[in-house]
């Protein structure tokens, strides 16, 4: 899907410095989808510790407790 949106010049030099992409479309894309990744990671762990999946095999508790 293509679509305009307007961001500062910094922030995409930015997103193309950090991601290693050379071209502006590819790194905001790469950056959209690896923060969308990391907030659904974030969604699903709340959800296993709040206990929604009954057949996760530990609970917090017993995570929390694992010796490391």
């Amino acid at each position: 899907m293509k679509f305009t949106v307007d961001l500062e010049d910094r922030t995409v030099a930015d997103l193309m410095r950090l991601t290693g992409i050379t071209k502006k479309g590819p790194a905001v894309a790469r950056a959209a989808t690896e923060y969308l990744k990391r907030e659904m990671n974030k969604e699903f762990a709340t959800r296993v510790m709040e206990g929604e999946f009954e057949d996760y095999p530990m609970t917090n508790d017993e995570i929390e407790g694992i010796d490391r």
